[in-house]
């Protein structure tokens, strides 16, 4: 571990550092609940504010009402803000993993491999007798991991580990691709359910699910949070970092272990859902600095706050039809992304 004040005045991390802005981690938790509430109240049925806190008091009488609150929505926002903290966590993990603010876990695998293994277990369940969500769960899970574990064989091999890393994960990701491609031609009847997974989706969100989904992004914001000193001296650079003390293989094994947890299962419950592991640590960097002790819970907070939203968005705006979730995000994450590389543009140039 890195002690107090070894990093403090480092250059990489006073150099891209911004104002302090302690007000950014409140903020984005009241926004985060302000959303919930919001989700809760709109809908194919909506339910009042009134009603909602009627409901969350226990002096709701409305049995129709409650069962739509309490067993349909709320597990789903839930999911949803939990997912969405997964995805953004993982981000900047890539990001601070690779130095490199465009990475994300796509980028090393994670997702192909675990969209990859869930693809397999649809193709399974329909040969074997039926579709069995545990079963593309679990393989998606398998994925992701044997996925990462093939990365990471690779890339220690490699002179440089950080940049072959790199290179193994855009290999295999891209072979991922090209199977999830024949998987799909051959899945004949299960080709549009399929598809419709790989867009991102939280419809089929339960209980079951945030149980063990929540404790994950919980699990995964303290980790970083514990390790937010030795990732500020991992911007220095491997030989800055060594200097102070730092073991960055060892660092470096464990982000890619966090990476392909938190990836691989939120790619399990939620489908392909592109660009939140991209924009949201991209975009809290340039508010709140490099420096990871004071970005790692707004980030957490804005990703599960962008993906409520964007799930809310998505069942509501063409209802009673639901657009992918996945859709959603690329189709307002990519113009968000294209404004940010715009304002990052040096004065003066073409």
């Amino acid at each position: 571990m890195i002690r107090e004040g070894q990093i403090g005045q480092s250059p990489a991390v006073r150099g891209v550092a911004a104002p302090r802005a302690s007000w950014l981690a409140p903020a984005l938790a009241v926004a985060v609940l302000a959303a919930m509430l919001f989700a809760l109240a709109v809908g194919s049925v909506a339910v009042p504010l009134t009603q909602i806190l009627r409901g969350v008091s226990g002096l709701s009488r409305d049995e129709v009402a409650t069962r739509i609150l309490f067993d349909t929505r709320l597990p789903r926002i839930l999911l949803a803000g939990s997912v969405g903290a997964m995805l953004a966590i993982a981000g900047l993990a890539s990001q601070t993993l690779f130095r490199n603010p465009l990475a994300t876990p796509s980028i090393i695998g994670v997702s192909n491999g675990a969209a990859l293994g869930a693809v397999i277990g649809g193709l399974l369940g329909t040969r074997i007798g039926g579709f069995s969500y545990e079963m593309s769960a679990g393989l998606s899970v398998l994925g992701g991991f044997g996925t990462t574990g093939l990365v990471y064989a690779l890339g220690r091999r490699g002179p440089y580990y950080g940049n072959t890393l790199l290179l193994a994960g855009i290999a295999i990701a891209a072979l991922c691709s090209a199977l999830t491609t024949a998987c799909l031609y051959l899945a004949g009847e299960r080709l549009q359910s399929i598809v419709f997974w790989l867009m991102g989706g939280l419809w089929q969100a339960n209980w079951r699910q945030v149980s063990l989904v929540a404790p994950l992004a919980l699990a995964g914001l303290a980790t970083m949070v514990v390790w937010s000193r030795d990732l500020n001296a991992a911007l220095l650079g491997e030989r800055s970092a060594r200097d102070v003390g730092l073991d960055l293989p060892r660092l470096q094994l464990r982000l890619l272990a966090l990476i392909a947890v938190l990836t691989s299962v939120a790619v399990c419950v939620s489908g392909v859902i592109g660009f939140v592991g991209l924009i949201v640590p991209h975009l809290l960097r340039l508010i709140a600095g490099a420096d990871h002790r004071r970005l790692i819970l707004p980030v957490a907070l804005a990703g599960a706050l962008l993906l409520i939203v964007a799930d809310t968005a998505a069942r509501t705006l063409a209802s009673p039809a639901e657009i992918p979730v996945g859709i959603f995000t690329a189709v307002t994450g990519a113009p968000v992304f294209l404004w940010m590389l715009q304002k990052r543009r040096p004065a003066g140039a073409p």
